[in-house]
C-alpha cells in the first residue's frame, strides 16, 4: 500500500513539472518515470523518416545551384527547336504589287473624244438573252470577291443592327435604305431631264429633298449629260452593269456614280469598293459599241440626308487606272471561284 502511494505520487510531480517547464535533469525522478512511459506508449513513427534524403537533398541543391532568367524569342524559339525540331520558315511575301495576268486596256484605240452634241440621252435598258444571260453583273463581282476584312466589318455591323432591331425590323431598314436610294437617283434624273418633280409615292413616303439639296453644289458643275441609268457591257471581259450618269463635270468627261450615306466619307478610301465599280464601268463603257466615246475619268459623289454637302471624289486618268487594275483582279478571282 505505501508503494502504490509513492508510486502515485512521483505521478503527480512529473504532471506538474512538464506543465510548468521544468527542465528534465532536475528531477531525475521524474525523468525515469517518463522513461517508463514513453516505453509503455511509443511515439507514431513518422513517414518522412522513409523518405531517401540524399537523394531529394541532392534534387534540391541543384535546383537551387542552377541559373535563372526570363524568357525572351530567342530561348523560346532555341526550346521549340530542341523539343519539336528546327523552324521551317516559309518566304517572306512578296513586296511586289499583285498585277492581272491579262492586263486588258481601259481605253478603246477605236474611239475618240467625241465632242458633246446635244440630244436624247442614251437610256440603254439591261434585256438579259441567250448571249448576256449567264454574264454576271459589276455588283456580283464585288460582293463575290470581297476581302475578309470588309466581309468582317460587314457581317459585324449586321449583326449589330439585327441586335438593336430584330430581324424583321434590319429587314425593313435595308428595305428603305433601297427605296431611299431609288427616289434619290429619280430625283436626280428628273433634273437632268427637266421633267416636273414626280408627286412622292403614297405607299412608301420617303423625304428626298435632303439629299438633292446635298448634291445642289456639285450639280452646278455637271453639264453636257450624255447617259443616264444605262446599260454597259464589256464583250471582251464578259461582264456588264448600269451607269448612273455619264456628263462633264468642270470639263472632264466622267462616269458619275451617285452615293448615298449615313456617315461622313470626306476620304476615297472610305468608299470602299466604289473606284473599282466607276472603273469597271468606265472600262465596259469603252468596250461597247452602243456608245460612240470613251470615258477616261470617274466621279464618286456621296449625300447625305440632313443636307450637308456632298463629298466628292474625282478620279481622273491616272488615277483611275490603279483601281482598273484591282478590278481586273477580282475578275480573274471571281474567275476561279
Amino acid at each position: 500500500m505505501a508503494i502504490t502511494m509513492q508510486v502515485l505520487k512521483l505521478l503527480i510531480q512529473c504532471k506538474c513539472a512538464r506543465s510548468m517547464g521544468f527542465p528534465s535533469g532536475q528531477f531525475s525522478r521524474v525523468d525515469n518515470l517518463s522513461t517508463s512511459c514513453q516505453w509503455r506508449a511509443r511515439k507514431k513513427v513518422s513517414q518522412y523518416r522513409t523518405v531517401d534524403t540524399e537523394r531529394y537533398s541532392s534534387l534540391v541543391r541543384a535546383v537551387l545551384a542552377s541559373k535563372t532568367s526570363s524568357q525572351t524569342p530567342a530561348s523560346i524559339e532555341d526550346e521549340d527547336s530542341q523539343l519539336y525540331g528546327p523552324v521551317v520558315r516559309s518566304r517572306p511575301p512578296s513586296q511586289q504589287p499583285k498585277v492581272p495576268k491579262n492586263l486588258h486596256p481601259l481605253l478603246n484605240e477605236a474611239k475618240g473624244q467625241s465632242e458633246y452634241v446635244p440630244g436624247p440621252l442614251a437610256r440603254i435598258t439591261l434585256q438579259r438573252d441567250s448571249n448576256t444571260k449567264h454574264l454576271p453583273s459589276v455588283t456580283r463581282i464585288l460582293q463575290k470577291t470581297m476581302p475578309p476584312d470588309q466581309a468582317f466589318y460587314l457581317e459585324r455591323w449586321k449583326r449589330r443592327m439585327i441586335a438593336e432591331l430584330g430581324e424583321e425590323g434590319f429587314k425593313e431598314y435595308s428595305l428603305n435604305i433601297f427605296r431611299q436610294g431609288r427616289l434619290f437617283h429619280t430625283a436626280i434624273e428628273e433634273n437632268f431631264t427637266q421633267e416636273t418633280p414626280s408627286k412622292e409615292d403614297p405607299e412608301h413616303p420617303m423625304d428626298v429633298s435632303g439629299y438633292v439639296e446635298s448634291v445642289s453644289h456639285v450639280l452646278n458643275d455637271i453639264t453636257g449629260v450624255r447617259a443616264i441609268e444605262s446599260a454597259v457591257q464589256h464583250s471582251t471581259l464578259q461582264y456588264l452593269g448600269i451607269v448612273d450618269c455619264v456628263a462633264q463635270y468642270r470639263g472632264s468627261l466622267c462616269v458619275i456614280d451617285w452615293k448615298t450615306s449615313e456617315k461622313p466619307k470626306p476620304l476615297l478610301r472610305h468608299t470602299y469598293d466604289n473606284p473599282l465599280q466607276v472603273a469597271a464601268y468606265i472600262g465596259a463603257l469603252n468596250s461597247d459599241n452602243n456608245y460612240s466615246y470613251q470615258v477616261e475619268s470617274g466621279l464618286i459623289v456621296v449625300a447625305y440626308k440632313d443636307g450637308s454637302p456632298a463629298h466628292t471624289h474625282f478620279l481622273n486618268s491616272q488615277q483611275i487606272m490603279p483601281f482598273w487594275q484591282k478590278w481586273l483582279l477580282r475578275l480573274e478571282e471571281y474567275a476561279e471561284k
